[in-house]
């Protein structure tokens, strides 16, 4: 059982910064949180942010964009940077990249300033060995001159010269994928990039705890971050630890599940919500800031994306009630990983050995 030191034993400062609030006293190293002083349980995790290995502090909330369907992609970033959001996460391979910057410029001319907002960007499997056009191509659409984060997207290699620029399947439909590839061969070139002053930091995503073993040891520059499913039906606990162990901040998608909140349902959460009279995404957020990390949240619907910014403070109760469901789902052999594409390739997840 994780131990946490909770907000509502801490003294809310002057200065307005307090570090390693909310926790895991155990962890090596633990990032630092920062935010706006509060005086209820329910606060807004836009006033947040943690401290990256590179120095910079990456917010505690962003806004995801995948699956935003066409012509709203744009309005909902405007929406969100002007309203508190400092975090927008995106990826060449989501293919809306260029609302993405319609909308960071829309936020930019109503006097948002380009360095108040946390820009992520992914290099897709397809440029895996050519990660410098692939950044670039993503810079372009979103018309800046630099990311805050890019990340790996996945440890594969797509055929470069296939058949479709991001999913190129081979004749009998499966994806075309390059099996000699090395994954440590693109954090090469992550590296290479980082230097370019393009990104201001680099790192993973969908990376196990095998495959950053095998990362670790080889780099020169040490991952910023690793973004991961994460919830409490697939708390990917061996990822967590080792990434805190390595100074590595965790950033969570799908924190709800998937499209349409199937976690909304599960009767820990719901316990948990109707204790707090919150509903259960605030309770769900709330789980990811606990453990410490960034995580992201995804709607391209105004009221949503506002509700989005409150969270509460979990007390050791209700730790222990979403620790114990992600137990019993562990022992039981059921856990719920919602994005797994079929790449046909073993990952290194233990949930899908």
């Amino acid at each position: 059982m994780r131990s946490f030191i909770h907000l509502s034993r801490l003294p809310h400062l002057s200065s307005r910064v307090l570090t390693r609030s909310c926790l895991p006293i155990s962890a090596a190293r633990l990032p630092v949180l920062r935010f706006h002083s509060f005086t209820t349980s329910t606060f807004k995790m836009t006033d947040r942010t943690f401290k990256l290995n590179t120095g910079a502090d990456i917010p505690a909330l962003g806004l995801g964009t995948w699956q935003s369907a066409p012509g709203e992609v744009a309005t909902a970033v405007e929406h969100a940077v002007t309203t508190g959001y400092k975090l927008v996460d995106g990826a060449y391979c989501y293919g809306n990249e260029d609302e993405v910057g319609q909308g960071l410029k829309a936020a930019f001319d109503k006097g948002i300033k380009r360095e108040d907002v946390f820009v992520v960007s992914k290099v897709w499997a397809s440029y895996n060995t050519r990660v410098e056009e692939g950044l670039d191509k993503s810079l372009k659409s979103l018309g800046l001159d630099y990311v805050d984060l890019f990340l790996v997207h996945w440890p594969l290699l797509l055929n470069p010269n296939g058949n479709d620029d991001r999913f190129p399947k081979l004749p009998d439909g499966s994806r075309d994928i390059i099996r000699d590839y090395s994954h440590l061969e693109t954090w090469k070139q992550m590296e290479a990039v980082y230097k370019t002053g393009k990104t201001k930091a680099v790192g993973v995503s969908n990376y196990s705890k095998k495959y950053l073993e095998e990362l670790l040891p080889v780099c020169t520059v040490v991952p910023a971050v690793n973004q991961i499913e994460n919830h409490p039906a697939l708390p990917q606990q061996e990822i967590v630890d080792l990434c805190r162990e390595r100074g590595i901040h965790i950033m969570a998608y799908s924190p709800f599940g998937s499209t349409g909140g199937p976690l909304f349902t599960a009767e820990p959460v719901v316990k948990v919500a109707d204790k707090h009279s919150v509903k259960p995404a605030a309770v769900l957020l709330s789980y990811n800031l606990s453990r410490g990390s960034t995580v992201l949240a995804k709607s391209v619907t105004p009221a949503r994306i506002d509700a989005n910014k409150a969270v509460i403070d979990l007390d050791a109760e209700d730790v222990k009630t979403l620790d114990d469901y992600s137990a019993q789902l562990t022992k039981e052999g059921k856990l719920q990983r919602f994005v797994y594409p079929p790449f046909g390739i073993n990952f290194g997840f233990p949930d899908k050995q």
